[in-house]
């Protein structure tokens, strides 16, 4: 396995690493005025380079598409086409990738799940296709990379010498 193999896995379900990084830019930006998408780019694909999100990503993308095919047994086959809003699994899945970089991915990945910015959006509403895990963990690899982006953002403040407990 290889990035450039998760690359090809996510373009075929309609994501592209330019619509991942938009997400990233727009959350880590205001924090960040000299960010660029080249970087967000970056963050991206440095997630998608460890093993653990490879494996996350080939299960969620794989029981998105056996449910396409209507080859998931009852009644997860029913509970995935109708993306039902307290099956959980699919969240549980995607955390996976967030907790790779810390308690900054959990907090974005919350925002995002929420707010479904675009193309998690796009994903969450196509219904002519199955994203039950794909929209979560795009959530979940946007939240990574900027979580990344934060812990190496050089501009932030630093509070060791003011530390309360020195």
């Amino acid at each position: 396995m290889t990035e450039q193999h998760m690359v090809q896995l996510l373009q075929r379900r309609g994501v592209t690493i330019g619509a991942i990084a938009e997400i990233v830019f727009k959350l880590q930006r205001p924090y960040n005025d000299k960010l660029t998408m080249e970087e967000c780019e970056d963050s991206v694909r440095a997630v998608l380079a460890k093993r653990e999100v490879q494996y996350t990503l080939y299960t969620g993308i794989a029981l998105d598409e056996l449910a396409e095919k209507k080859l998931l047994p009852q009644p997860l086959q029913t509970i995935l086409e109708a993306d039902e809003p307290l099956y959980g699994v699919d969240e549980t899945l995607a955390l996976g990738i967030v907790h790779v970089y810390g308690m900054i991915g959990l907090t974005s990945f919350g925002f995002l799940d929420k707010e479904k910015t675009g193309i998690i959006r796009t994903l969450n509403d196509n219904k002519a296709a199955v994203h039950v895990f794909l929209d979560d963990l795009v959530c979940g690899l946007a939240a990574a990379a900027s979580a990344r982006i934060a812990h190496q953002n050089e501009n932030a403040p630093d509070y060791s010498d003011n530390s309360p407990l020195d």
